[in-house]
């Protein structure tokens, strides 16, 4: 049976009624089109073609893209709430669209005339899907240690080097690509460059890149993560994002990416974190124990209210990030926040609905055991929970220093 009265991102905040037009269209599509078949595709680590293509037809891939290049020019409030909706349905379906906005939007706020014209409109409506590659076998939060070179021969760049756990990988044809290309620069962040590499979406071999089968993960099926190989990989010195003159300034362009992803990384806790009370909430008015429905027993109402009151404050952390990098601040701090916050929410929401459910919750007859799969990379992704501990209270230190 339904709730009287819905589970959502978006209720008790302060959006506009254009905002709250968006997001509601973005809820009963998921209604309609992703939570009916998400356990089935899940299960079979099927891509969600259908559900792509009616996101195309939304112009949900263009939704941070300014409309000069086709895009619907959102901000990043609406955008984060869409991705938690979208989330609330499958975790793979937000996965899907995030590629797009994080390379776009680094397109979009540190590429030439040349590559926004190029990119930005085929990436508005779908045509081309993009990926964000900066981890490496041995390189993860730190991403410094990176080893991938890319050196120059002429009007050229030779890559050679492996990334890990690109998501989107396969099925990409541009990759945000982040190299070395002076691995004796000291500091080491000044010898690094971000590129924009073509390829061909589904093809294993081709010109020095080899593209692994899907990685096996405990989760986020039906999104491919992947592995890249760069053996005397070619690409023109053109495909510097920004332009040659960006040469040794990839680091803040990747990281300024990043910022904005852990905003996503956010939404995409609370998505799951909502699933997770909604079924519970459900579950808990339907299912009896010793005479009575178990959500009238104490110890199923103290979880409830620490996952609700868990959930809103989750909200406003991403909300304040959101905004306060829409006004074009540096964020780093509020996104590390939000993401520490509303992620370590997530697994424990996951949790307590397995136990809310019990022997059922553990049964893969019934969604919770997926989010109880899916929580946990949310916790690593986009720089793990005890990186961000870090960032914060360097950040913090940083901005409040004694004079």
């Amino acid at each position: 049976m339904p709730l009287k009265e819905r589970i959502s991102a978006f209720d008790g905040l302060d959006i506009t009624p254009e905002q709250r037009e968006i997001l509601e269209a973005i809820r009963e599509f998921v209604d309609r089109e992703v939570i009916p078949v998400a356990k089935e595709l899940e299960a079979r680590d099927e891509f969600p073609t259908k559900i792509v293509e009616g996101l195309r037809d939304m112009g949900a891939f263009g939704m941070r893209i300014p409309a000069e290049y086709g895009g619907l020019g959102l901000d990043l409030v609406t955008y984060a709430l869409v991705i938690a909706e979208l989330t609330r349905g499958w975790m793979a379906v937000s996965g899907i669209v995030n590629g797009q906005y994080i390379v776009s939007g680094m397109i979009g706020a540190h590429g030439t005339d040349g590559q926004k014209q190029n990119y930005l409109p085929r990436l508005a409506v779908g045509e081309i899907r993009s990926c964000f590659s900066m981890t490496e076998p041995d390189a993860g939060s730190d991403v410094q240690a990176i080893r991938t070179i890319a050196r120059r021969e002429g009007d050229e760049f030779v890559i050679d080097g492996n990334k890990m756990w690109v998501t989107n990988g396969d099925r990409a044809s541009l990759i945000a690509l982040l190299v070395k290309t002076d691995p004796d620069a000291d500091p080491r962040h000044t010898g690094m460059t971000a590129l924009l590499v073509e390829k061909e979406a589904l093809v294993a071999q081709q010109n020095g890149l080899t593209v692994s089968p899907p990685l096996g993960k405990l989760g986020y099926h039906g999104v491919e993560s992947v592995e890249f190989a760069f053996e005397e990989f070619r690409v023109p010195v053109s495909a510097v994002l920004g332009g040659e003159e960006m040469i040794g300034k990839g680091f803040y362009q990747m990281m300024s990416g990043i910022e904005t992803g852990r905003i996503n990384v956010a939404a995409r806790g609370l998505g799951i974190s909502l699933r997770a009370l909604e079924l519970s909430l459900e579950y808990a008015q339907q299912r009896s124990a010793f005479g009575k429905p178990i959500g009238h027993h104490q110890l199923i109402q103290k979880k409830i209210t620490d996952m609700a009151t868990r959930i809103e404050a989750s909200k406003h952390l991403i909300l304040a990030a959101a905004k306060k990098k829409d006004s074009g601040q540096r964020a780093d701090i509020e996104a590390g926040m939000a993401k520490l916050y509303a992620t370590e929410t997530c697994q424990r929401c996951a949790e307590e609905a397995m136990r809310i459910f019990g022997g059922y919750g553990y049964s893969t007859e019934y969604e919770v055991e997926r989010l109880y799969r899916d929580a946990p990379l949310m916790m690593i992704g986009e720089g793990s929970n005890e990186i961000q501990e870090t960032i914060i209270a360097k950040g913090l230190l940083k901005r409040h220093e004694l004079i």
